[in-house]
């Protein structure tokens, strides 16, 4: 009995085993997940709360097209009611007062009625909801190409800030190696012992630029994970090399660039439609001052009853007998309307002169953009360019110091000097690549490119 609990327990241990691996293998997948740019870029655009507002007011928009589409068609309604009055009267007969007299009535009415013409305003804002939804889409359009900037930008932070941190941790691993030569030196009787206690101080130095850098990458990881509103535990992404960048990538001339954006770009198209917009506002309100045609048809019957009736018939038959058509026609006029056409007419134009500085604003602006872009990346491509020369210098010259160092003839401050110099290049470079390859990605999302590629 004791043998066959024994191995009943055994058998639970081992499923619980399994359990654990497999939520330990789950969990160690899901953390291992790393996130390409393309991947960020994807799922910022899918799960934006500003690209989801905007996407219900696309939905909103369809229904107010579907609304705008029904005011061609004509209005149908009926309705039906019973009276009951009570009190004094006249016999239609006798045509003597009757009192206490109670009556009861009841009616019923089918009614269409239909808009002839309302000088074209049910036209006009039909073609405005679709307009409307134009707009809304190219807006949508903008906030994702702002969205895709902003990621890659917050990629391209986390890649410069891994590179930082190679960079010290580096720097501390040379160092270590440095302090045990400096201690086999100083065993020798070749270098003082001071030497040491230096080189100790560099790399407590060189421990603090890695904490410091690593603080730096997660901070970085942390605002994209913020961006993409995803969980930042277990968050990674994908690290890929950014090729050394070369004078290739800057666009020779700005005007391509500019006649480009300006004639694709989805700032430029919504002005523009909203000129639109405003102009069509101006026929609505025009179509106060034309006349308005109307038609309506109604079918329709009544009962009544009273005690001192003449003639009295049965309820269907009565209604039978009064149902009755009626037909009717309307031309609506419009002499003086206290100055509310003229009024919303000269407001309409107003805003139309309004939307159209509107969009020399936008040309403006963008033109200042792009220019300010490119200034931009002449100036990074100008700075990488020098600090690729600067870093070569240094390189040398602080292998010229090892050198010396070694043979004695320089110090452990001097050799320290010529370090701090070579990471101050190394820093500058990555910086200045990182910059320049981002300043060429923002002319590139100008030109309509694709930003993850």
């Amino acid at each position: 009995m004791k043998k066959e609990e024994e191995t009943v327990n055994m058998k639970v241990f081992k499923n619980i085993i399994s359990v654990c691996l497999v939520f330990t293998t789950v969990s160690s997948f899901a953390q291992d997940k790393k996130w390409t740019l393309e991947a960020c870029v994807n799922y910022a655009l899918e799960h934006n709360i500003s690209v989801k507002q905007v996407e219900n007011t696309l939905r909103i928009d369809e229904q107010e097209i579907i609304a705008a589409k029904g005011q061609f068609l004509p209005s149908l309604s009926g309705s039906f009611g019973e009276r009951m009055s009570i009190g004094s009267g006249f016999d239609p007969v006798t045509n003597q007062r009757i009192n206490n007299q109670t009556t009861h009535s009841f009616n019923y009415n089918l009614g269409v009625n239909q808009t002839i013409f309302n000088g074209f305003r049910t036209l006009n804002l039909y073609k405005q909801s679709l307009l409307n939804q134009e707009i809304d889409n190219l807006e949508l359009a903008k906030i994702k190409d702002d969205i895709a900037l902003n990621v890659v930008n917050a990629y391209l932070n986390v890649l410069f800030n891994k590179e930082n941190l190679e960079t010290a941790q580096a720097q501390y691993e040379f160092s270590e190696k440095q302090l045990i030569q400096v201690k086999d030196l100083v065993d020798a009787g070749v270098q003082p012992k001071a030497n040491i206690f230096d080189v100790e101080a560099t790399l407590s130095r060189d421990s603090q630029q890695v904490t410091i850098a690593e603080n730096n990458f997660n901070l970085a990881l942390l605002t994209l994970a913020q961006l993409l509103q995803v969980d930042f535990n277990g968050f990674a992404v994908a690290i890929i090399e950014v090729d050394t960048p070369s004078e290739s990538l800057m666009y020779k001339n700005i005007t391509p660039i500019l006649n480009f954006a300006l004639e694709h770009r989805n700032e430029i198209k919504v002005a523009e439609k909203t000129i639109e917009n405003a102009e069509l506002n101006t026929e609505i309100s025009k179509s106060g001052y034309y006349p308005s045609v109307s038609f309506g048809y109604g079918f329709g019957s009544v009962w009544s009853e009273s005690r001192n009736d003449f003639i009295k018939q049965a309820f269907f038959r009565e209604l039978d007998l009064l149902k009755g058509h009626n037909l009717n026609l309307s031309v609506n006029i419009p002499i003086f309307s206290r100055f509310q056409n003229k009024t919303a007419v000269a407001k309409s134009k107003i805003r139309e002169d309004n939307s159209k500085l509107g969009l020399e604003k936008a040309r403006l602006d963008l033109e200042s953009n792009i220019q300010r872009a490119y200034t931009d990346a002449q100036a990074a491509l100008k700075a990488f360019e020098a600090a690729k020369k600067s870093l070569t210098s240094q390189e040398l010259a602080f292998n010229n110091s090892k050198e010396r160092y070694d043979i004695g003839v320089m110090n452990t401050f001097e050799l320290e000097q010529a370090r701090i110099q070579l990471i101050n290049a190394e820093s500058s470079l990555i910086n200045a690549k990182y910059d320049f390859v981002f300043k060429t990605k923002v002319l590139d999302f100008y030109m309509g490119k694709p930003l993850t590629n």
